[in-house]
C-alpha cells in the first residue's frame, strides 16, 4: 500500500457517502480456546448469567466437594452480583483474557524523581528563553484567545457543574492505607479505601428472624462461619451462629426483647433508640458486623466506641425488630450528622430508608447546627438522600411562595409553633414578592449549602435571570409537591412527628472522647 493510499484510508467519510452497517459477533470457536486448569486468578472469561453470555473476571479460586468452584465479578455490573460459579457454566469456546502485569509503584517513583532530575538539570536558558518570549508578546506577538485561559474563581464562588456530593475519590486523590489508619486513629471516620475492600464474599445465606437474607459483600465474621451454607442472626441481640441446634437453644434462654439502649422516640408505626458505643460493645460489633454485609465502602479496623447509634425499630409481640440504623461520631470534625446509614434488604423500598434520614436532621436541628452524611455514599445512600432533599426543598420552597397552601396542608400551625423541618411562620403573604437566601433554607432544613446546591442544581430550577439567581417553581416541581401531600393524607407515606422526640444531646468529658486504639 502507497502512501497515498494510507492517507486515503486515514481521511474521514464524504458526508454525502454512504456508509455500510455491519453488526460484528464476538467470534465463537468451533474448539475449546483453553481447559479448566488453565484459569488463574484475575484473567477474565465469559460466563453464562441469566440466559448469555457475560465477560466476568476470576477473584478467587477453591475446591469445594472435590470440585473447583470460581468466585467471579460481572464487568460493568454491581459488585454485589457477584457470585460463586461451578467450572460448567464457563464458556470456553470464546477467548480467555490474561491479567494485565501492572508496573511496580516502587520503580514508578524512582522513574519520576530521575525525571525530575532531568528537568531540573537543563540549563537556565529556558528561562530566559521564557522571558524574552513574553517580551515579544507584550511588544507585537499576537496573544491566545482569552476564551481558552480558565479565568480563577473567586472565594466566594462555586462551581455548581462539579460538586462532589456524592464523595469519591478524584484521579490523585487516593489514600493508601498507612494514611487511612493514621485518619482513622485521629478521627473516627468510616470510610474505606476501596482498594483494601475484600473483594469475596464469603457468607452464602444469613437467617435473621424470619427472613432469609443473601449477602451483597464481605464481612470479617469468625473464619469458622464462612464454611457453613447458612448462618443464624438472633434479630434481638444480633448474636451469630453456625448451626441452627445452637441458635434455638440460645433462643430459648435469651430474654432480650429490644436494642440495649434508652428508647428517644416511638409514634404508631416505629421506635428510636440511642445506643452508646463504648457502653454496648459487643451488641454495636455485631451490629457492625451485619452491616459490612451490605455496605462496600465502611470499614472495621478500629473500635465502636467513638460512636452513637441511633436504631430504627418495628414492635411485633416477639419484641423490638431492627429495621435499620445509622451511627453518628461523638465529635465530628466534618460536620458530619450520619457516619454509616443502612437499611436491612429485607425492609428496603418500604420508605425507611427516608425516616432513617429525617430523624439524622430531627437530631440536627435540635443541636441547632447543620450536617450531612459522611462521604462516599453508596449507589443506594445517594439515590435516597437525593429524593430526601428533593422533597424537602420541594415542600419548603412551594409553602414558601404559596402561603395558601402553606396553612391548607400544615392545619397544626394555627395551634402552636414551628417544629421540626416545616418552613417558619413568617413566609410571604400572597401577592408579595417572595424572596429566600440560601443560607436561611440551611437553617431552616439543616442541610449544608452544598448540599442544596446540589439538588437545586438536580431539579434544574436554579437559573441565572436579569443578572441575579432566581428558583423558578415550574409545573414539575407542583405536581411533585401535589404527589407528596397526596401520600400523605392517604396514608401511604409516613412522616415522624418532632414533638414525639425526646432528647437531648449528650455531652462528654475529655476522659470520655478519648479511645484506646
Amino acid at each position: 500500500m502507497s502512501a497515498g493510499d494510507e492517507n486515503a484510508d486515514s481521511r474521514s467519510p464524504d458526508p454525502s457517502t454512504p456508509i455500510a452497517i455491519k453488526a460484528v459477533k464476538e467470534e465463537r470457536s468451533d474448539e475449546d480456546q483453553f481447559i479448566e486448569d488453565e484459569i488463574i486468578t484475575g484473567c477474565k472469561v465469559y460466563v453464562s448469567k441469566d440466559g448469555e453470555y457475560r465477560l466476568a473476571e476470576i477473584l478467587q479460586q477453591h475446591l469445594k466437594k472435590g470440585k473447583k468452584v470460581f468466585y467471579v465479578h460481572y464487568q460493568e455490573f454491581n459488585k454485589r452480583l457477584d457470585e460463586w460459579i461451578s467450572a460448567d457454566r464457563i464458556d470456553y469456546r470464546r477467548p480467555m483474557i490474561l491479567p494485565e502485569i501492572k508496573a511496580d509503584k516502587k520503580d514508578e517513583k524512582k522513574d519520576n524523581k530521575s525525571k525530575k532530575k532531568t528537568t531540573s538539570s537543563k540549563p537556565k536558558s529556558s528561562k530566559m528563553s521564557k522571558s524574552q518570549s513574553s517580551q515579544k508578546s507584550v511588544t507585537g506577538t499576537p496573544q491566545p484567545d482569552d476564551g481558552d485561559i480558565d479565568t480563577p474563581m473567586q472565594e466566594d464562588e462555586m462551581d455548581l457543574d462539579n460538586l462532589n456530593v456524592q464523595g469519591l475519590k478524584r484521579p490523585g486523590e487516593e489514600v493508601n492505607r498507612e494514611d487511612e489508619i493514621k485518619k482513622l486513629r485521629t478521627g473516627g471516620s468510616m470510610t474505606q479505601n476501596h482498594s483494601e475492600v475484600a473483594r469475596v464474599r464469603n457468607l452464602s445465606y444469613v437467617i435473621l428472624g424470619e427472613h432469609i437474607i443473601e449477602p451483597w459483600y464481605f464481612s470479617p465474621y469468625p473464619i469458622e462461619l464462612t464454611e457453613e451454607d447458612e448462618i443464624y442472626i438472633c434479630d434481638f441481640t444480633l448474636s451469630y451462629f453456625g448451626s441452627k441446634k445452637q441458635f434455638e437453644r440460645f433462643r430459648s434462654k435469651c430474654s432480650m426483647k429490644h436494642p440495649p439502649g434508652n428508647e428517644i422516640y416511638r409514634d404508631s408505626k416505629v421506635s428510636f433508640w440511642e445506643i452508646d458505643g463504648r457502653k454496648q460493645r459487643t451488641w454495636c460489633r455485631n451490629l457492625c458486623l451485619l452491616c459490612k454485609l451490605f455496605l462496600d465502602h465502611k470499614t472495621l479496623y478500629y473500635d465502636v466506641d467513638p460512636f452513637l447509634f441511633y436504631v430504627m425499630t418495628i414492635k411485633s409481640d416477639q419484641g423490638h425488630h431492627v429495621v435499620g440504623f445509622f451511627s453518628k461520631e461523638k465529635e465530628s470534625g466534618d460536620g458530619y450528622n450520619v457516619a454509616c446509614i443502612l437499611t436491612l434488604p429485607c425492609y428496603q423500598k418500604k420508605g425507611y430508608g427516608k425516616l432513617l434520614i429525617q430523624f439524622s436532621y430531627m437530631l440536627t436541628h435540635v443541636e441547632h447546627k447543620v450536617g450531612s452524611p459522611e462521604k462516599p455514599l453508596s449507589d443506594l445512600g445517594l439515590l435516597s438522600y437525593r429524593a430526601f432533599w428533593t422533597d424537602t426543598l420541594v415542600k419548603l420552597l412551594v409553602e414558601r411562595s404559596n402561603p395558601v397552601l402553606y396553612k391548607k396542608n400544615n392545619p397544626e400551625i394555627e395551634e402552636e409553633e414551628d417544629n421540626g423541618l416545616t418552613p417558619p411562620t413568617t413566609v410571604a403573604k400572597p401577592g408579595d414578592s417572595s424572596e429566600i437566601t440560601i443560607e436561611e433554607i440551611s437553617s431552616i432544613t439543616c442541610m449544608t449549602t452544598i448540599d442544596i446546591l446540589h439538588t437545586l442544581t438536580t431539579l434544574q430550577i436554579l437559573r441565572y435571570y436579569k443578572g441575579q439567581h432566581i428558583i423558578v417553581i415550574t409545573d414539575q416541581i407542583m405536581a411533585m409537591y401535589d404527589k407528596q401531600i397526596k401520600k400523605v393524607r392517604e396514608k401511604k407515606k409516613h412522616e415522624l412527628d418532632p414533638r414525639k422526640l425526646s432528647w437531648t444531646p449528650p455531652l462528654f468529658t475529655a476522659n470520655e472522647l478519648r479511645f484506646g486504639w
